[in-house]
């Protein structure tokens, strides 16, 4: 099975396809077909994002925030999220959330995170509605406001995430 995919994705990929470039990168991030190699997943996730792909411009990130086939870079894989995020892609504002959480290469910014949080929960993505509650909960970047925390428990048990429900409760 694997490869087949292999090839297709080679082939729309060297034709300029940035989906199959990403699919491409993920065989190789993961070694699924084909040997691991970090690197090689590196070079077609840039390939991906240079052709628009937000989940290419996301993986990237991922790359340089865990010094996987590139050198670690915090702020490198800052801008990937925030462009990957302006391009709608949910998992990256909360990837860039996290980042300001956890004040990687930068001071902690709560305030920050809370934007990219309610950004992607926004977008329905269920985690980041429990981000955003728990700093509503914990006063981190905003004051600390239960009631409000608990709406963002509810959104994130409404959109099916268990978490949300028995945090709601």
């Amino acid at each position: 099975m694997f490869a087949d995919d292999f090839k297709d994705f080679k082939q729309a990929c060297d034709s300029g396809d940035a989906k199959s470039c990403l699919s491409l990168g993920v065989l190789y991030y993961f070694g699924a077909g084909v040997k691991q190699d970090y690197v090689k997943a590196t070079e077609l996730y840039k390939k991906a994002r240079d052709g628009g792909d937000a989940s290419g411009c996301s993986d990237l990130g991922i790359s340089y925030e865990h010094g996987e086939g590139v050198k670690q870079d915090y702020v490198k894989a800052a801008e990937l999220y925030k462009k990957a995020c302006d391009m709608g892609h949910a998992y990256s504002c909360t990837y860039l959330g996290d980042l300001y959480v956890g004040g990687y290469d930068a001071e902690q910014d709560f305030k920050k995170a809370k934007e990219y949080y309610k950004k992607a929960c926004d977008m329905g993505h269920a985690l980041s509605c429990i981000y955003f509650g728990d700093l509503y909960a914990e006063g981190k970047g905003t004051k600390q406001d239960f009631k409000k925390a608990k709406e963002y428990y509810k959104k994130t048990c409404d959109l099916k995430e268990q978490d949300g429900c028995d945090l709601y409760q």
